[in-house]
């Protein structure tokens, strides 16, 4: 009796030590503060609000800057030529209105319970494809178009006419629809689901088998080849200014203009003089001109930086997960290269469009239309060259030394003649 006593008392202590043990590790520990989740919760709640006033600050910045370059355009007449431009602008502007929108519905923690057809899916890649295909392949004439106006402009004037601008427009739209068509047609396979996660609707959410064959054809066509073509035609673009820049042009004394016109009798000796002395000053660089090529320099790498930094990342993320065969990205890497992406819609009417002069003349006067304000009367924008766009600075420093090498012509020695001529003298011949 006692022993069982004993053993029964044993029992509860044992049973009593466990039970504290086990309180003791659930107790939350008392040295960490009880309002830690609600911070954490907090941080990330701002986080994605930040993300998305960014996501709609890009949509509405893409909106209102392609429409009011499209809309300069068409009010000018002398701007129809910008094709090119105009057509880009009104891509992007259709980005815009159906594909960014899409990409914050899938992209925004806020419309984390939003659900997709696999229609609605398939349709968005669509858009994906064939919009980012239109807006690539644009810049890349774009590029081509200014190569030939810089680099061949003979060759521009005659063979860039309506005509082949919209061919290249159409060719443009045709391989975009094509590439797009993919994912309708066998790409992706979702097998027996009927809706997808909003979040979870992107190029690499797909079973399919042709997965790694159009990860790898989408980044080509549309990056690696536009790439390689923007890189070399504005290395070339470059060099022409450089070259251009670098001439050399003989400096012209500052008394050639100064001094008066001397007599008859010594002016074979003057021009004698003058001719040496003009040999044998050194040959020195314009500053305006050596500031030409360094800002040539610059305004290229501003624009080949835009288009690596904002595709670059978005194409190598998808190259890597469609051939790693991974299903789920890290963490918010997808919507960071994304919305990277997507920021060439809203940055592109700046760096083809507002920097171009003729462009803002038209929308500061179409501003001034809608406010009612008395325009401004000055030069008017059609004297200017068509193509006075960000690039004016290289054609004019092409052309300086046409200017120049012209302007040299008026040498010592002619302007000499031409103010000591006798009327009704014979000129005398110089050897």
């Amino acid at each position: 009796m006692m022993a069982d006593m004993t053993g029964s008392m044993i029992t509860s202590v044992s049973d009593h030590s466990v039970a504290n043990s086990t309180t003791a590790l659930w107790e939350p520990n008392p040295t960490v503060p009880a309002d830690v989740s609600v911070v954490t919760s907090s941080q990330s709640q701002i986080k994605d609000l930040f993300g998305l006033f960014c996501m709609v600050t890009l949509n509405l910045i893409a909106l209102l800057a392609n429409t009011g370059v499209m809309v300069a355009i068409a009010r000018a007449p002398h701007l129809k030529r910008f094709a090119f431009v105009c057509h880009l602008c009104a891509v992007d502007l259709l980005c815009a209105i159906l594909l960014m929108p899409l990409g914050i519905i899938s992209s925004s923690p806020f419309f984390g319970t939003v659900v997709f057809t696999v229609l609605e899916c398939q349709v968005y890649i669509f858009l994906n494809v064939f919009l980012i295909c239109l807006s690539i392949l644009t810049i890349t004439a774009i590029s081509l178009e200014r190569y030939f106006y810089i680099v061949h402009p003979l060759r521009y004037e005659v063979k860039m006419t309506i005509n082949l601008t919209i061919s290249v427009m159409v060719l443009i739209w045709v391989k975009s629809l094509l590439l797009a068509l993919v994912t309708l047609f066998g790409w992706p396979a979702y097998g027996p689901q009927s809706s997808i996660a909003a979040a979870h609707c992107s190029l690499h959410a797909t079973h399919s088998r042709l997965r790694r064959v159009f990860g790898v054809l989408f980044s080509v066509i549309c990056f690696l080849a536009p790439a390689v073509v923007i890189f070399s035609v504005y290395c070339a673009v470059y060099k022409v200014a450089r070259s251009a820049a670098l001439q050399q042009v003989p400096a012209v004394p500052t008394w050639v203009n100064t001094c008066p016109a001397k007599g008859r009798s010594d002016s074979i000796n003057s021009q004698t003089n003058m001719i040496a002395t003009t040999r044998t000053v050194p040959q020195r660089l314009s500053p305006e001109r050596a500031f030409s090529g360094g800002k040539a320099a610059i305004t290229l790498v501003f624009i080949v930086g835009q288009f690596l930094v904002c595709w670059l990342p978005y194409f190598i993320f998808h190259v890597q997960m469609s051939l790693t065969g991974s299903m789920q990205s890290p963490g918010d890497l997808e919507e960071a290269v994304t919305w990277l992406a997507y920021s060439s819609f809203a940055v592109n009417p700046f760096f083809y469009g507002l920097l171009n002069r003729q462009i803002r003349d038209e929308l500061v006067k179409f501003r001034r239309c809608c406010l009612n304000q008395p325009t401004e009367v000055g030069a008017s924008s059609q004297e200017a060259s068509f193509q006075e766009n960000f690039l004016q600075f290289i054609q004019r420093t092409i052309s300086t030394p046409e200017r120049r090498s012209s302007c040299s012509n008026s040498s010592p020695t002619n302007t000499l003649n031409q103010a000591n001529v006798i009327p009704g003298k014979i000129p005398e011949e110089h050897a």
